[in-house]
């Protein structure tokens, strides 16, 4: 066998080498890079983002006119007192004993305060058969949840004894303790659970628990590593929970693929017949390369978040883009080393069950073997049934509705607390999410201000936007006021959406508006989604433009070819439109919703396409790369270009296929939770990810790529003088002859 000790340039095959050469140095390296990461983020903390910064417009205005008046907003709590069979009134004296009691139990706790009766606030329904006990909980609303069990349970007790009314409390606490208790574990099991899957999946595809444990470990040390630089970083950009639980999903794939693609070549190499040394080289020259590309393209996709003005994207886009830098880095230094280091030690452990191994270093898949004999053989039909599935699978994604979902869409029936909402709901429209409106002046009590507010409440219910009651609270030491306005619609996110349109456009000039020097700005839940979707609306057309005008600049670059970078952005949105499509068919049509848990949510959380196809975008390339990686190597050494995509794809199918099933399992863990947002996401990422990597990968690529036939690798002369990217030289002479255009030239592969 020939192991020439040819030179390689780039900077993966260089940073290859030196670890394997200096591998004590490298472990040595990567472990106390860990360590201060980790040191350093504990030292500083972890700063998240502020409610006053979450969102622009006048959310925004709102919740920085509260923070500037150090206002500290209690949780507030409702007790709904209902008859249950329409027999009882309000009036009546069983009615107003209930009420009573109810006052007299939570003030009982020490717990509450500004208690009100609804015969003092007018918080009784128009059929008379509900009324509403208002109240706060003492102490910081951010921790009431943690309270509110005494409450709760003198409520409970004023129940059983009131057996012909249904009382029962809802509010920003009991909802807190509500979702703590039923679903605070599910996060963390889910983010538990996806470590041992990987594993166990690992386990099966290399038969070693050596080779199986190296990319989780490369993974959960990136992880660690970059949840320590969260901390330090978030003291100039605000991190938050989400986003690390997002980073958490995001290093867990990237870490474990890019191990897997480096770990699966050196063995190929390996049982190919070269040394230990020669194989390595050619990893890192190739898989190492390939990470590289893929690496800095996921990077450029994460960022892409960065440019949406909302402070959860920030923190989700910059939280991402760090754990896969980490990684990539990890993959191409410490990686080599380990390898280095274990050398045939990497096959111990195996598995008994899982002993036979393909001998002869081809790693050839019989599967895509003949998938692969059938799409090349026929190009055009493979082409067009593929991408006529796709595009039929992206149609309903046309029909999108996105919004922020309402209590009864995110959990269903499956909660008490959810039931007490909507009949809060039906008999208050908007009052368990009223509209809140922040009056702030030069003096509260003047008489004009004074006389605004009154005209304001007025004309609240005059317009058609509330049926009241609308409820003012006074803060006169800060020259402020609260208007809590209950908006026609209720948990009807468009309906509720016109009638704060309303308050905005007609009722608030026509009033407060008037009086110079007074701001109004009106926040709320149905606010808060409605300046979400704006701003978001704004954001998605420079941030679809960044990644894939970045993408496409990045694949130019790396295959110096114009129609691989076409072909790859093409490819990439399809699969992002499937994914669309797919969501839109279970989660808004129903179709196949009882299969995972999703009746009746009927629209999209307002956050996810975005958040799809920058992930998407990103983590679908790792596949492209590699692919296209392998069969432009195959073409550079000679085989005809139909021979190349042959080779290229059933070489990589196993390892491809391996990363995929571990990404589907890991989303969907995420798509058996109880939240519908969660499920959403893990649903879209998972068959986004299953559709990439059989579909566009195993079929449409070969196929488009085998009608480009040698225009795959077309450069325009004018082109000619972008940075050369291209593929590192391989590590092995070569014996095939260089192929060459009909005019004779090198083609540029």
């Amino acid at each position: 066998m020939a192991n020439g000790d040819t030179r390689v340039r780039g900077l993966a095959a260089r940073a290859g080498g030196w670890s394997a050469r200096h591998r004590w140095a490298a472990v040595g390296i990567w472990v106390l890079f860990v360590v201060l990461a980790m040191g350093l983020g504990s030292a500083a903390g972890r700063v998240d983002v502020k409610d006053s910064d979450q969102l622009k417009g006048e959310t925004h205005t709102a919740a920085k006119i509260i923070e500037d008046a150090g206002i500290d907003e209690p949780a507030g709590e409702t007790v709904l007192i209902q008859s249950k069979d329409g027999g009882v009134k309000a009036t009546d004296a069983e009615f107003r004993a209930a009420v009573t009691a109810v006052v007299r139990a939570v003030e009982g706790t020490g717990e509450v305060t500004d208690v009100t009766s609804p015969y003092d606030t007018d918080t009784i329904s128009k059929d008379g058969r509900s009324a509403l006990v208002q109240f706060d909980i003492r102490g910081d609303a951010e921790t009431a949840g943690e309270r509110v069990e005494p409450v709760l349970k003198a409520v409970e007790e004023v129940q059983k004894e009131h057996g012909s009314l249904r009382i029962e409390e809802i509010g920003g606490a009991s909802m807190m303790k509500t979702f703590d208790d039923a679903f605070g574990d599910d996060f963390k099991k889910a983010e538990y659970s996806a470590v041992p899957v990987a594993l166990g999946i690992l386990l099966i595809a290399f038969g070693a628990l050596v080779a199986a444990l190296l990319p989780v470990a490369l993974a959960v040390t990136a992880i660690m590593a970059t949840m320590g630089l969260m901390g330090v970083v978030s003291h100039v950009m605000p991190m938050s929970e989400t986003a690390n639980s997002v980073m958490l999903l995001v290093g867990l794939a990237v870490g474990v693929d890019y191990c897997l693609f480096y770990l699966r070549r050196e063995r190929e190499e390996r049982e190919a017949g070269h040394d230990a040394q020669t194989a390595l080289r050619i990893a890192a020259a190739t898989s190492g390369r390939a990470i590289v590309v893929s690496g800095v393209t996921v990077c450029v996709a994460m960022a892409g978040m960065l440019f949406t003005g909302l402070a959860e994207f920030e923190a989700m886009g910059l939280a991402s883009l760090m754990v896969v830098a980490v990684a990539m880095i990890g993959s191409v230094t410490v990686l080599p080393a380990l390898l280095s280091l274990l050398g045939e030690r990497v096959e111990k452990g195996r598995i008994p069950f899982l002993r036979r191994r393909r001998k002869g270093g081809n790693g050839d898949s019989r599967f895509w073997t003949a998938v692969l004999k059938g799409v090349l053989a026929r190009p055009v039909i493979s082409v067009v049934v593929a991408a006529g599935a796709l595009l039929a699978i992206a149609a309903p994604a046309l029909g999108m509705k996105t919004q922020n979902l309402t209590l009864d869409q995110e959990f269903g029936d499956s909660l008490p607390i959810v039931q007490t909402y909507n009949r809060v709901n039906d008999a208050f429209p908007g009052g368990s999410e009223p509209a809140e409106v922040v009056v702030k002046a030069d003096d509260i009590n003047a008489p004009a201000v004074r006389d605004a507010l009154a005209a304001f409440k007025a004309e609240a219910v005059a317009s058609g936007a509330s049926r009241g009651p609308v409820e003012i609270k006074l803060h006169d030491q800060q020259n402020m006021a609260f208007v809590y306005v209950p908006l026609v619609g209720g948990s009807d996110l468009d309906k509720a959406g016109e009638s704060l349109d309303k308050l905005r456009d007609e009722v608030r000039p026509a009033t407060l508006g008037k009086v110079e020097g007074v701001e109004a700005p009106i926040t709320g839940q149905v606010a808060g989604s409605k300046d979400f979707n704006d701003q978001l609306t704004g954001a998605v057309v420079p941030v679809f433009a960044f990644v894939v005008v970045f993408a496409f600049a990045l694949m130019l670059l790396s295959f110096r070819s114009l129609t691989i970078a076409i072909t790859s952005i093409v490819l990439n949105l399809l699969s992002v439109g499937a994914a669309y499509g797919i969501l839109v068919g279970v989660f808004q049509h129903g179709w196949g919703a009882s299969l995972v848990g999703a009746e009746g949510v009927g629209a999209i959380i307002t956050w996810l396409p975005l958040f799809l196809f920058v992930i998407l975008f990103g983590l679908s390339m790792d596949y492209h790369v590699f692919v296209v990686s392998r069969i432009r190597e195959a073409r550079l050494r000679g085989r005809t270009t139909k021979d190349a995509i042959q080779h290229g794809v059933v070489t990589t199918a196993g390892v491809v296929t391996s990363a995929a099933v571990i990404m589907v399992a890991v989303f969907a863990i995420f798509g058996t939770l109880s939240m519908q947002s969660m499920k959403q996401m893990g649903v879209g990422l998972a068959a986004a990810v299953l559709i990439d990597a059989t579909i566009i990968r195993g079929v449409l690529l070969p196929a488009v790529m085998a009608l480009l036939g040698e225009r795959n690798w077309y450069l325009p002369k004018w082109l000619h003088r972008l940075p050369d990217l291209t593929h590192d030289e391989s590590p092995e002479p070569v014996a095939r002859p260089v192929a060459r255009d009909d005019e004779g030239e090198r083609l540029g592969v």
